[in-house]
């Protein structure tokens, strides 16, 4: 029996989670919005031991990251982040993971936090206009990591992981 595949997503501080989460309520389908919001660093890892402890093992400070824009995802519309430390992190775990990561895990790392998807492009096109036009470059803090273990939608929490403050 193949075991699920596991996901990891960037934990962010409370005021930044409760923001974003905010807004994917007000602008996801409510049929299809299984998830909270979330930053995906890998999405589809073994569920396998030594994947568990390589995140138990790691040593890790909380980090700054600047929100630097909105794009457009065709369907959709996610905030654009930038942070030398997250593409750091994600470099040095892609080294480890390497020869089990998926295509779309090998891709370059554009991180970002999705609010809205599995629209028309109209309505994703309307939201961006509608966010663009008050747009202003912020600050968010990554505080841990989050594995979750995927269900075919919904996802179930695996282990978690908080950086050192």
């Amino acid at each position: 029996m193949a075991q699920n595949p596991l996901i990891l997503t960037l934990r962010l501080d409370d005021n930044s989670q409760a923001f974003f989460d905010a807004l994917r309520e007000r602008h996801f389908p409510p049929d299809r919005n299984f998830l909270k919001a979330h930053l995906t660093l890998f999405h589809k890892l073994p569920d396998q031991p030594d994947t568990l402890e390589y995140f138990r093992n790691l040593q890790y400070d909380a980090f700054e990251m600047k929100v630097i824009g909105l794009q457009h995802l065709g369907a959709g519309v996610a905030f654009s982040i930038e942070s030398m430390e997250l593409q750091r992190l994600k470099k040095e775990a892609s080294l480890y993971f390497w020869p089990v990561l998926s295509p779309q895990d090998r891709q370059a790392f554009k991180p970002h936090i999705t609010i809205q998807n599995k629209v028309t492009p109209e309505a994703s096109k309307a939201l961006l206009t509608e966010l663009n036009a008050h747009f202003k470059p912020f600050t968010v803090n990554g505080i841990g990591l989050d594995l979750w273990e995927y269900l075919g939608g919904p996802w179930r929490h695996n282990f978690g992981y908080n950086f050192i403050k």
